[in-house]
């Protein structure tokens, strides 16, 4: 078992910052706040991701909207109860944020310039779900349970493609593996008891490459020709 918490689970951000700070939680007299930093993909198009920051890495200048930052720490994940029900809701801690020096210039996006990378070693937690699109796109739909310290674990939604999906439908409950991919946002319609229609946005994975962590055998890797970028 891997119990190097900080490479279980590490990410980092580039983008720019969309929201104010607003008050999340305070642990010990320690306050942290929330706020939502858009990052630029490949495509042209951004997510909108939320940060969780305590008071302590927030500097005399604030978090002034559209400032331009980058953010290393941990996607993490708790449950929000709303009456009987609880759902899961995913934010990355930030470790540390630094201010581009050239807040002017555009934020590159490119193979040489990582923008959003996230690594996670954890464990399978329940039965990959394996589907195609009506295009024929394989598509696997992964949780990942990942060790935190203070015997804690955090609850990762994973989707893996092509012959990753493929392989993910074989892989059984309980294998660690390690995955590299992204953190990607993506608006759905949550529709209530009463017919009323709630909009909201679901974070997850999308994977780029994964492995399986002390396989028995090499059958268990994912041959190098199944490791897909993003």
């Amino acid at each position: 078992m891997n119990t190097l918490y900080l490479d279980n689970n590490h990410i980092t951000l580039v983008g720019k910052v969309t929201s104010e700070k607003k008050l999340s939680h305070e642990i010990y007299g320690e306050k942290f706040y929330v706020f939502n930093l858009s990052v630029p993909r490949l495509s042209g198009n951004f997510d909108e991701i939320p940060i969780t920051i305590s008071e302590r890495l927030i500097t005399e200048t604030g978090l002034p909207l559209e400032s331009k930052m980058s953010v290393t720490g941990q996607f993490r994940s708790y449950n929000s109860y709303e009456g009987e029900k609880n759902r899961l809701v995913l934010t990355v801690f930030a470790k540390n944020i630094d201010f581009l020096e050239d807040q002017e210039a555009e934020i590159p996006v490119g193979k040489d310039y990582i923008t959003n990378e996230v690594v996670l070693d954890g464990y399978i937690c329940r039965k990959p779900i394996y589907r195609k699109t009506p295009f024929g796109r394989e598509i696997a739909d992964v949780l990942l349970a990942v060790n935190r310290s203070y015997n804690k674990s955090d609850y990762i939604p994973c989707i893996a493609w092509g012959r990753n999906a493929k392989f993910c439908e074989t892989v059984a409950v309980g294998t660690e593996i390690k995955v590299v991919g992204r953190v990607q946002s993506r608006q759905y319609e949550k529709k209530h008891e009463d017919g009323t229609i709630e909009n909201r946005v679901a974070y997850e994975v999308s994977v780029a490459t994964l492995e399986v962590i002390n396989k028995e055998s090499d059958e268990n890797e994912v041959p190098e020709e199944n490791k897909e970028a993003i």
